[in-house]
């Protein structure tokens, strides 16, 4: 057994211990995690530089900006006029509901970036709809939790800053590799699929229990939701405009105008700015102007803290893993080990998905981008799963199929209390849901279906 595999049954063994069983933060395994695997390899002597490592990144500060913003514009609201306009266009439609939650809880979850909180706020509206137009409530349930997660795979989630890190902190990936914007395009790419995946899931199931369109009278008044919050439908175009002007013109006008050096730092640093554009756009649309005071500003952040530090805090944490990993070589030990078992590209692909299948049910999605990111990259490249596709489909195989499969399974939890769904029922028919991911996964792992930006 290779020393790597080794070192990693380690990790897992404290992860286990110290967050499923003592019921500890994940960051604090993490770093207990990094201690004890200081201690085995004998290499406290390059602690620090496995510190800087983990610190020095723009990805982290990039991530630290996007989750304050999700917490400005979860507690302001001011999204939730999107959620209503999409209620008003397809709620007419048969199994409407059950679309809306696709559409609106996908959006919601790359924004707000918490997939349990995605599920409480957008299922607090979705849920009872779609209970009301004959969706059973365990169906309901695992359509608003397995849409929430998807967030995490749509930019500009959290865990994507982290799968950017994984493939440009590699030495054949290193940095101009590929630009930020590029790589957004590849994530939307994968993300419609997984969108499309899912609602011909609920089309399927909707002819199955004959579900209704929704009542007219539960339907919003399109005129009067436009009116009321058009202000909120152009903070997906803040967010997302420039990354695709710099992905479709950063050779041709950007380049010319500030050369290659300024274009290639004017990409580097969209994800530093842009959060914070959007956070103040949100701020000046704010109808209640109290909400946004400086000092109510500052107890959000405050309040908001405890849902930033974690999730920093297992990144830099899971940085400093990385980097010793790397210095001790262990991806090129893990390579040749998986090489020696003689698996071509489909079982690759398949052995890869279902281990982090496995990993995901006790360990977050957030930790397993960071810690095992470079490990799936360099493995699925030397197959010939193209390096970018691997590193898109992390927060996809790592992110969205933790948060969907128990007993780490958080959203269908959070599904389960909205919709008063019996436990038996809501995990039986979550299933369905789980092996379609898992399908999908392997899919477009596979190159099987057209990406765009690649």
């Amino acid at each position: 057994m290779p020393v790597a595999l080794i070192y990693l049954g380690v990790m897992l063994a404290v992860i286990v211990l110290w967050f499923l069983l003592l019921k500890r933060p994940i960051y604090e395994a993490v770093l207990i995690s990094f201690l004890l695997l200081l201690t085995i390899t004998g290499t406290w002597g390059h602690a620090l530089s496995y510190i800087e490592s983990g610190l020095k990144t723009s990805l982290l500060y990039s991530m630290t900006a996007f989750c304050a913003m999700s917490i400005l514009l979860t507690r302001t609201k001011v999204i939730d006029s999107a959620i209503a306009i999409i209620l008003t266009l397809l709620g007419r439609i048969t199994g409407g509901a059950g679309y809306v939650s696709v559409v609106a809880s996908s959006f919601m979850g790359a924004l707000s970036g918490s997939g349990p909180g995605n599920v409480m706020a957008t299922g607090s509206i979705t849920i009872p709809a779609m209970k009301r137009s004959g969706f059973p409530a365990e169906l309901a349930a695992n359509i608003e939790s397995n849409s929430s997660y998807l967030g995490n795979m749509i930019p500009p989630s959290g865990n994507i800053t982290a799968a950017l890190g994984a493939l440009t902190g590699m030495v054949a990936y290193g940095e101009g590799y590929i630009t930020q914007a590029e790589f957004w395009i590849v994530l939307w790419g994968c993300s419609l699929w997984f969108i499309l995946q899912r609602l011909i899931m609920v089309f399927a199931f909707c002819k199955f229990y004959k579900v209704s369109p929704m009542a007219k009278e539960e339907l919003p008044n399109l005129k009067e939701t436009l009116k009321k919050g058009w202000q909120g439908l152009l903070l997906p175009i803040i967010i997302l405009l420039p990354f695709v002007l710099d992905y479709f013109f950063k050779s041709t006008f950007f380049t010319a105008r500030l050369g290659a050096s300024g274009a290639k730092f004017m990409s580097s640093s969209l994800l530093i700015f842009i959060g914070g554009l959007a956070s103040i756009y949100a701020v000046l649309i704010v109808k209640d102007k109290k909400q946004v005071t400086p000092n109510a500003i500052a107890r959000m952040f405050a309040d908001g803290i405890k849902s930033i530090a974690p999730a920093i805090g297992v990144c830099v944490f899971g940085y400093m893993i990385g980097a010793m990993f790397t210095d001790l070589k262990l991806t090129d030990e893990m390579l040749t080990f998986m090489e020696g078992l003689n698996m071509g590209k489909f079982g690759i692909v398949v052995f890869i998905c279902l281990i982090s299948c496995l990993l995901g049910m006790v360990i977050p999605g957030s930790s397993l981008v960071v810690i095992f990111g470079p490990v799936f990259i360099t493995i699925l490249a030397a197959k010939g799963v193209n390096p970018v596709l691997a590193a898109a489909m992390l927060p996809c195989i790592c992110g969205v199929m933790c948060g969907i499969t128990p007993p780490l399974g958080l959203g269908m939890y959070a599904g389960m209390s909205l919709a008063d769904s019996d436990f038996s029922k809501t995990f039986k028919n979550n299933l369905w849901w789980v092996a379609a991911q898992f399908i999908m996964e392997i899919i477009v792992l596979m190159g099987w279906l057209p990406i765009l930006g690649l």
